[in-house]
């Protein structure tokens, strides 16, 4: 197959590559701009919603993550219910003077259920590693993390929405 016309010159490839640095129309061109970011932010927010993995953030994105989301929303985790207990301490803590032996009982209260999130935690990134390193072998770095994070957050309120029921959990 021959080349069918002779080499362009330097001048002529560089001349055909220029563009202006600024746009003939800034105006049209910045409206145009807002509206593709507009419209990008659109489609990973519907993502967040229905977990298409296609638009998610690139912190959500993969078979890992999107295994570990599974098991985290399969499971109940008392992690849920800690920002409960802290407003629950708070506003008991405004109630209850400082100085009596009840405001002991409460901290005390605290504390334990402190302390049982943190070992519910502890547990949960345990299982999710094992059952990862069977599934994946090689376990991502940062997965366990994000899992064991998403468990800390109400369940109404996870990015990506939680696509599987409670019991459910992932082949």
């Amino acid at each position: 197959m021959g080349k069918g016309a002779p080499t362009p010159t330097r001048r002529a490839q560089e001349a055909a590559r220029k563009r202006p640095l600024v746009p003939e129309d800034r105006k049209a061109s910045k409206a145009a701009e807002r509206q593709a970011v507009q419209e990008q932010r659109l489609k990973m927010r519907r993502a967040l919603d229905t977990g298409d993995e296609k638009f998610l953030p690139l912190r959500d994105k993969g078979p890992q993550k999107r295994f570990a989301r599974d098991f985290v929303d399969a499971r109940f985790n008392l992690g849920e219910y800690l920002m409960f207990g802290a407003l629950v301490f708070v506003l008991v803590s405004l109630v209850v003077p400082a100085s009596s032996d009840m405001m002991i009982y409460v901290l005390g209260a605290f504390w334990v259920m402190f302390l049982a999130v943190f070992v519910d935690v502890f547990i949960l990134s345990r299982k999710l590693r094992k059952r990862l390193a069977e599934k994946f072998g090689e376990v991502e770095r940062g997965t366990v993390w994000y899992g064991s994070m998403r468990s800390l957050q109400f369940r109404k309120l996870r990015l990506p929405k939680p696509q599987v029921q409670r019991g459910q959990y992932p082949a």
